[in-house]
């Protein structure tokens, strides 16, 4: 059965650091355009960076520069590191391919207090 499960968010301060994890049980995923998606109420979820199978990042500018991005296909796993959060960082993230061809998972709630 194909599962996303995302963990590592929580409750930081402004200037702080989190590492959320997705552990993908899907076969074949290095082949996958992995990205990391985040969703506050009343908002459509927004890809805020990708990581293509070779290793290669993107990132939607109000992450870059603190956001990395990164995965083990040995593991299934990609990562997120991110650091220097913001309160508009606040939302729940979620893992999912480019395309979006995977059921999501639960995500996994981040909160940044000023």
């Amino acid at each position: 059965q194909v599962q996303l499960v995302e963990s590592g968010g929580g409750l930081v301060q402004a200037g702080g650091s989190l590492r959320l994890s997705c552990a993908a049980a899907v076969s074949h995923f290095s082949i996958y355009i992995m990205g990391w998606y985040r969703q506050t109420p009343g908002k459509q979820r927004e890809l805020v960076a990708t990581v293509y199978s070779g290793g290669s990042t993107t990132y939607v500018d109000s992450v870059k520069g603190r956001f990395t991005i990164s995965r083990d296909n040995a593991k299934n796993t990609v990562y997120l590191q991110m650091n220097r959060l913001k309160p508009e960082d606040t939302a729940v993230y979620y893992c999912n391919t480019q395309s979006q061809s995977l059921p999501w998972g639960q995500g996994t709630q981040v909160i940044v207090s000023s």
